[in-house]
């Protein structure tokens, strides 16, 4: 086991924000604030995957969860500043994306995943 003094900041950095699930609800936070459900159909996570992600991050300081209303109940989630830090990693990924990735592949790959194929 590596000391304190001797950690790699990137992979301390992977162990926090490295999960697949992570970078998508990250993503997707990066444009506006954004509802539970609003988050469930934009990332694709099904409920019990997305609440243990949003509580990951939270206790990270990487999300901001507030209550908006009670009746019906709503939560909001947010980047805290901390996390908009990473605006310039999560657009090096798209620009990386756009140029290695075939995205139109991917995306037929992404809706047969969904759909279950």
């Amino acid at each position: 086991m590596q000391s304190a003094s001797k950690v790699c900041p990137i992979v301390a950095t992977i162990h926090r924000i490295g999960s697949e699930w992570k970078l998508i609800v990250i993503r997707y936070l990066m444009d506006r604030p954004l509802r539970f459900n609003q988050l469930l159909r934009l990332s694709g996570a099904d409920s019990k995957t997305l609440s243990r992600v949003l509580r990951q991050l939270e206790a990270e300081g990487l999300v901001r969860r507030e209550v908006i209303s009670t009746r019906p109940f709503a939560v909001e989630y947010s980047l805290t500043d901390k996390a908009r830090e990473l605006r310039p990693v999560i657009e090096e990924m798209r620009r990386w994306g756009e140029k290695w990735i075939d995205l139109e592949a991917e995306a037929q790959k992404l809706a047969g995943v969904i759909d279950g194929a």
